[in-house]
C-alpha cells in the first residue's frame, strides 16, 4: 500500500510540473502576513431530527448532544469495545483494518480472524495502541465472524465474537452482511492476550442456542458487555452485564437485512458472574424476562423467556451500555444502520437503571455520515458526568471509504474515532444554537474554511508525523484538521514531508465546484523548515506564485483575489531555507 501510494504521488508531481509548464496563467493576487490567534472550537449541537414514532420518552435532564470540536483517530481498523482493565490500560478487539502494518481480515469464512489491541494512555487525544496479534477461528456455516463481548476482570481478558452472513438473494446487493447468527462463546486469556484458551464451542454449536440460518433471527445479537468502569467496579451486584440486539417476534412487515449486524427491532439482556468457569456455561447465565408487577425486572436461566429490554420496530441496532457514576446514570448507545452501505442514525438514552426504562437524549440523523459501533468508554468520562468521548467507526463501504466528505462530524473516517462531547438541557442547548449563529469562531474552525471538507493528497509524509494510519488518503490530514500549534508539541497537527524539499506539494479536492476566493498559508512552525516561494495552482489551469511565508505559527500568509470555482487546489513548494530538511504546512485554509 505504501509503495503504490508513492509511485502515484510521483507520477502527480510529474503532472504538476507539466501543468506548470505549459498552462501557467498567473491571477492577480494580493498577499499579506497577519497576525493568528488560535481559539477553542465553538460547541456545535447536534440539533435531534426525532422519527414521529419514537416511543421513547423525552429525558428529562438532557435535550440534545453538543460537540466540542475537539477529535481524533487510530488505526485503520473498526469494530472497538474498549474494556477497561485493573492494570490500567483499555483492551479491545478490532477487525478489517490494520494497525500499523498488521491486518486483519474477520470475512473470511475457515480462515476469519480478528485482532488484539492494547490501549495505554489517559489522554484520549494521546493513546498508544499497540496490536497484540491476531487470532483465527472459523466463521463457518457462516461467512465472517467478528468482535463483540470483550471484558477484562481480575486480569482475565473474555473475548466474544458472532458471525454474519450475506443476503443470500444475489439481487439484493444493497445490503452488508444482512443475516447476524449468533454469539458461540469466549475466547480466554489469563495473561492479557500473550497467550489464549480458544472459545470451545462454535457458530453451528453456539454458547447461546440461536441461529441466524433458514429464514431464523437471533435476539442476543452482537452482544456488548455493559462499561461498568474498571474492572467492574460499579456493577451493582458483581454480574456482567451483555446487551444484544435482535429481531421480534410480532414484527408485522419483516424485511431484508431486518436482523443484521447494525439494525434490528428489539434490545435484549443477559447476565453471568464472569470466571473462566463461567463465561463459556449456559447454565451460569440469566436472561431478562421482563419485569414483574412491581416494574422489578424479572431473571431466568432458560433462553426461551428472554423478553425485550426496550423495543422499536425496525429502529433499533447494535447497541452498548455504559455506567456513568458521577451522574448515576446508565448512557445507552444504539445505532440503526439499515441497510447496511448508507447513511445510518444513531441516539443516546438514559436511565437510573440498567434494565430502564430508557429515556431518549438525542436522534442523531445521518451520524457519521455512516457511523456505527458507537459506545462510551468509561474511562474518559469528566467528573462533571456530562462531558465524555465518544467512541465509534464510520465511513465503511465503497461509497463512503477514504472520502473526507464524507465525515459529520468532521474527523469521522474509517478508524477507532473518538469525538469530545457534553450533553446539554433545553436552555444550554438553545444558549449554544444561539452561539453557533452570533459567535466569532477561529476562522480556520469555521464552516467558512471549506478546507476542512477537502479530500487531501500529498507528496510524502514522514511515518513519525502522519495519523496512525497506513492509507495514503490520511497522511495530509494534519494540514486541514482546523489546529495550528505554534509550539509544535504534536506534529499530527502538521504536514511534514519525508525528507522533501521543493517540489513537495498538497492537493485539496472536492467532489463539486467550491466557490473561492481567499487562502491562509500557514508554514511549519518548526524554526528550521520554511517555505520561501510557492505556487497555487487551480483545476483550471490558473496559478498564483506565493512569497515567503512566515516563518512561525503565529502568523498565516493570506492570499486573496476574485471570487473563482475549482474542483482542487494544489500548493507547489519552490524554494526553502537552506535549513529546511522536511518541508510542509501546519495549516491550510481555504474560504469562500
Amino acid at each position: 500500500m505504501e509503495i503504490q501510494s508513492k509511485q502515484n504521488n510521483g507520477k502527480l508531481i510529474v503532472l504538476f510540473i507539466l501543468l506548470i509548464i505549459l498552462c501557467q496563467n498567473n491571477l492577480t493576487a494580493q498577499q499579506r502576513d497577519i497576525s493568528y490567534v488560535p481559539k477553542p472550537w465553538l460547541a456545535r449541537v447536534w440539533v435531534p431530527e426525532i422519527p414521529n414514532d419514537c416511543p421513547f420518552k423525552r429525558s428529562n435532564d438532557f435535550s440534545a448532544i453538543a460537540f466540542l470540536g475537539n477529535h481524533v483517530s487510530y488505526t485503520d481498523a473498526d469494530t472497538w469495545y474498549p474494556s477497561w482493565a485493573i492494570d490500567g490500560n483499555m483492551y479491545s478487539g478490532f477487525a478489517d483494518g490494520e494497525i500499523g502494518l498488521e491486518s486483519t481480515h474477520s470475512s473470511g469464512g475457515v480462515k476469519a480472524n480478528t485482532g488484539n489491541a492494547k490501549i495505554e494512555g489517559d489522554d484520549p487525544m494521546h493513546l498508544k495502541i499497540s496490536s497484540l496479534g491476531l487470532q483465527y477461528a472459523s466463521a463457518l456455516p457462516y461467512q465472517g465472524r467478528y468482535p463483540c463481548a470483550n471484558l477484562v476482570y481480575n486480569g482475565i481478558w473474555y473475548y466474544g465474537t458472532y458471525g454474519i452472513d450475506f443476503d443470500p438473494n444475489p439481487d439484493n446487493k444493497k445490503y452488508s452482511w444482512a443475516i447476524c447468527g449468533p454469539l458461540p462463546g469466549f475466547r480466554i486469556s489469563k495473561d492479557y492476550g500473550k497467550t489464549w484458551i480458544p472459545c470451545p464451542y462454535t457458530l453451528d454449536n453456539p454458547l447461546f442456542p440461536e441461529s441466524g440460518k433458514n429464514g431464523n433471527f437471533v435476539k442476543m445479537g452482537t452482544p456488548h458487555f455493559v462499561d461498568f468502569g474498571q474492572n467492574l467496579e460499579n456493577s451493582p451486584d458483581g454480574y456482567a452485564y451483555l446487551v444484544g440486539h435482535g429481531g421480534a417476534n410480532d414484527d408485522p412487515y419483516p424485511r431484508v437485512a431486518n436482523n443484521s449486524w447494525i439494525a434490528g427491532d428489539a434490545v435484549y439482556m443477559a447476565r453471568v458472574k464472569p470466571s473462566p468457569e463461567t463465561i463459556n456455561s449456559l447454565d451460569s447465565y440469566e436472561f431478562f424476562a421482563g419485569n414483574d408487577k412491581n416494574g422489578n425486572p424479572v431473571w431466568s436461566h432458560n433462553i426461551l423467556d428472554i423478553k425485550p429490554v426496550m423495543e422499536w420496530m425496525h429502529h433499533m441496532g447494535c447497541t452498548n451500555i455504559t455506567y456513568d457514576k458521577p451522574l448515576h446514570k446508565y448512557l445507552m448507545c444504539v445505532t440503526d444502520g439499515w441497510p447496511g452501505i448508507e447513511n445510518m442514525n444513531s441516539y443516546i438514552l438514559e436511565s437510573d437503571n440498567v434494565t430502564g426504562p430508557y429515556k431518549l437524549i438525542t436522534y442523531m440523523k445521518d451520524f457519521g455520515s455512516q457511523g456505527y459501533f458507537m459506545t462510551i468508554p468509561s474511562k474518559f468520562i469528566a467528573r462533571d458526568g456530562k462531558t465524555f468521548w465518544l467512541s465509534y467507526s464510520a465511513n465503511f463501504s465503497q461509497d463512503y471509504f477514504g472520502d473526507i466528505t464524507k465525515a459529520n462530524p468532521v474527523g469521522s473516517r474509517y478508524a477507532w474515532n473518538l469525538q469530545q462531547v457534553q450533553m446539554v438541557d433545553n436552555k444550554q442547548e438553545q444558549a449554544l444554537l444561539m452561539k453557533m449563529k452570533t459567535g466569532e469562531p477561529d476562522p480556520i474552525k469555521s464552516d467558512k474554511n471549506i478546507g476542512l471538507r477537502a479530500n487531501v493528497v500529498v507528496s510524502s509524509a514522514l511515518r513519525d508525523a502522519r495519523p496512525m494510519t497506513e492509507l495514503h488518503q490520511y497522511f495530509g490530514e494534519g494540514a486541514v484538521d482546523g489546529v495550528v500549534d505554534p509550539e509544535s508539541k504534536n506534529k499530527l497537527n502538521e504536514w511534514v514531508s519525508d525528507g522533501e524539499t521543493n517540489t513537495a506539494f498538497i492537493r485539496l479536492n472536492w467532489k463539486e465546484p467550491q466557490k473561492i476566493s481567499k487562502i491562509w498559508l500557514f508554514d511549519r512552525p518548526d524554526l528550521k523548515n520554511q517555505i520561501t516561494s510557492g505556487m497555487l495552482v487551480f483545476s483550471d489551469g490558473s496559478t498564483i506564485n506565493v512569497s515567503a511565508l512566515p516563518n512561525n505559527g503565529n502568523v498565516t500568509k493570506e492570499i486573496t483575489f476574485p471570487e473563482k470555482k475549482a474542483t482542487w487546489l494544489a500548493f507547489i513548494i519552490k524554494s526553502v531555507s537552506k535549513t529546511t530538511t522536511n518541508v510542509g504546512l501546519a495549516e491550510i485554509a481555504v474560504f469562500k
